[in-house]
């Protein structure tokens, strides 16, 4: 059995060797269920990635959907620097339509695929070998008139027989391919296995070191960012990867995680990455607020818990030294160790220097939009916490330009009471008040809102979680609605958990005219 070494990737003593991170959030992320982002989220996120120092920003697949075109070009022209990659199958449409995408950017990437596996050819592609090499060919060719940095990916990869794989790459490579990604598209594999597949295809493919591997690592079994880390040891020099993992069915490898593990592990890993990885949690939190996933507490890195000590054994340890029971520092990845409390008496000045601290840069109406806000809330809340100025902030900034408002509601519910809310919404400037009965307060106030702005979408998801500790902490509500096929989810933050409710309902609502706007995807299946 070969064993995994540090030193595989030819990484000299002393040296630390660069490695690309590839973040697939606005691509592969959005495949999770119910995680489709609109134009403004997306691109949101990747002004953000693009100054967090993500490398390669996989924007999107442009041939899918006239949106996923618009958001590809837009964030293309708008990305500062990073590279910006489509996502195309082997056909030339798919391939022309993702150039297309990318005239406007700086550094622009196209990445194709094929699967190779005997169980994709068979079943998916109804191909055979011959004919799968002639596709990754003519699919590589064709993408490398758009552009120099062209990506090959072998769908379903570690299920492929290995000699046929090794085939797949020299042809790639042979046709002009600069990476090579290597996918667990399944989540199939191991880390000795994957590290030996890297392993293979370096020592057997010619001119294999011409290009760069990389690594695309789903999580089925939970190894995503394990196999990651030993394909890297292997030789790989690109990690593809999302912000808090998401991704379809299990998840991706988790970005925060693997850069993290590379930082914190340099003495057995001796690579770097270009993260700042202070901007971490701040990736964590708007990832989580566009897609309406919260993060689980437990969570590596970014979650709640990750910094938080309960043990009496653990308290004593970390009161005489924080390096008995935490591995890296809080602030490292953008966590604040210490939290300022701000009240009703804080002004403008403490609240923008408490915003900066946290990660936000906002424009002035925007800025005196959220200060307004937080004065409501500390007029509400006793202490107001960090985590209560972002769940504020982050609410202001997706709210945008909504063309249904709540203006007021009223909800009635106890003992021998019919739960009943009344309510005034405001549609395209006009207010439509109503009053509703339901089996709980909740149940009253989607009746309510449905009554005042009718609508097809059916109620799939109805969440709720504390931002804070305290009986005066704000809820945090996620409301996910599905109308023929579309799926949106809509978040809110506030002290009274049945308004957090309405708004939340009703920012799903905003975002789901936004998507009938758009012309419908194609029945794609895009997995890897």
């Amino acid at each position: 059995m070969t064993r995994i070494d540090a030193n595989s990737g030819n990484a000299t003593s002393g040296s630390l060797q660069p490695i690309q991170i590839f973040d697939t959030t606005l691509r592969d992320g959005e495949q999770s269920p119910g995680a489709a982002m609109t134009h403004e989220e997306k691109l949101q996120i990747a002004e953000l990635l693009d100054e967090m120092g993500v490398d390669i920003i996989e924007a999107g697949f442009p041939i899918s959907s006239a949106g996923d075109f618009k958001a590809v070009s837009e964030i293309a022209r708008v990305v500062k620097r990073a590279s910006v990659c489509g996502l195309a199958r082997a056909g030339f449409k798919d391939i022309d339509r993702a150039g297309e995408a990318l005239k406007g950017a700086r550094r622009p990437r196209i990445h194709t695929f094929i699967s190779t596996s005997p169980v994709h050819m068979k079943h998916k592609l109804n191909m055979g070998e011959n004919a799968v090499l002639e596709a990754i060919g003519a699919s590589v060719t064709r993408a490398r008139n758009f552009t120099s940095d062209v990506e090959w990916s072998a769908e379903d990869a570690t299920r492929t027989v290995p000699d046929f794989l090794c085939k797949c790459v020299e042809v790639a490579i042979h046709s002009g391919a600069t990476v090579i990604n290597v996918p667990d598209t399944v989540g199939y594999s191991t880390p000795q296995e994957y590290f030996q597949i890297i392993t293979m295809l370096r020592e057997r493919v010619p001119n294999a070191d011409k290009v760069i591997f990389s690594t695309h690592v789903h999580n089925d079994l939970g190894l995503a960012v394990a196999n990651s880390l030993a394909g890297v040891l292997a030789g790989a020099r690109q990690v593809e990867c999302t912000i808090n993992g998401i991704g379809e069915r299990a998840g991706n490898a988790a970005l925060e995680e693997i850069v993290m593990a590379l930082k914190v592990r340099k003495d057995i890993m001796p690579f770097s990455t270009n993260i700042n990885t202070t901007m971490l949690s701040r990736a964590s939190k708007l990832v989580s607020n566009v897609t309406g996933f919260p993060v689980q507490y437990n969570k590596a890195i970014v979650g709640k818990n990750a910094f938080s000590h309960e043990s009496g054994i653990h308290q004593d340890g970390m009161l005489k030294n924080v390096e008995t029971y935490e591995i890296m520092r809080p602030e490292d990845v953008g966590v604040h160790a210490t939290s300022l409390m701000l009240g009703k008496l804080s002004g403008r000045h403490a609240f923008r220097d408490k915003l900066q601290a946290l990660g936000y840069v906002m424009e002035e109406a925007a800025f005196e939009d959220a200060f307004k806000r937080f004065k409501d809330l500390a007029d509400k809340k006793k202490h107001v916490f960090d985590e209560d100025i972002m769940a504020l902030v982050d609410d202001e900034i997706m709210r945008g330009k909504d063309t249904i408002a709540v203006k007021s509601i009223r909800v009635e519910s106890g003992t021998g009471i019919k739960p009943n809310a009344s309510m005034t919404l405001v549609v395209s400037g006009e207010e439509s008040s109503v009053k509703c009965e339901g089996d709980g307060p909740v149940d009253a106030i989607f009746n309510a809102i449905r009554q005042a702005y009718p609508h097809t979408a059916t109620l799939q998801l109805f969440q709720i979680s504390a931002v804070t500790e305290g009986t005066d902490a704000q809820a945090q509500v996620s409301v996910r609605l599905e109308e023929n096929g579309r799926t949106v989810t809509g978040k809110a933050s506030d002290t009274d958990t049945m308004a957090a409710a309405a708004y939340a309902y009703v920012n799903a609502l905003n975002k789901l005219l936004v998507k009938r706007e758009k012309q419908a995807p194609e029945a794609l299946t895009v997995a890897r």
